[in-house]
């Protein structure tokens, strides 16, 4: 059970850092756009469905798309993370025991 564990959190270690690369791929692509047409909001608007839709996307209509397939994505890839990390350290607690 030992060795199942450990090798557990070293193929969820490896997909964390594939996952993330693959969506730091796909997300820089849609911010190099958005930093080309100069299209500025900060983090409270990407955590913020109702802020980012009352205050960014009225300012830039014509990007509207990539603004929210940028924020689609950055809170997916938040999400993945999340739930990789949380099994990383419930394995490694069960490990511990």
């Amino acid at each position: 059970m030992g060795y199942f564990l450990v090798y557990l959190i070293i193929g969820l270690f490896v997909a964390l850092l594939f996952i993330q690369l693959y969506f730091r791929i796909r997300v820089l692509k849609v911010y190099r756009r958005l930093v080309k047409n100069e299209v500025q909001f900060d983090t409270s608007h990407i955590m913020s469905k109702k802020k980012m839709e009352e205050e960014v996307l009225p300012r830039y209509p014509k990007h509207k798309d990539d603004i929210i397939k940028f924020v689609k994505e950055m809170r997916f890839s938040l999400q993945i993370a999340s739930l990789l990390i949380v099994l990383i350290m419930v394995a490694g607690l069960i490990l511990r025991t």
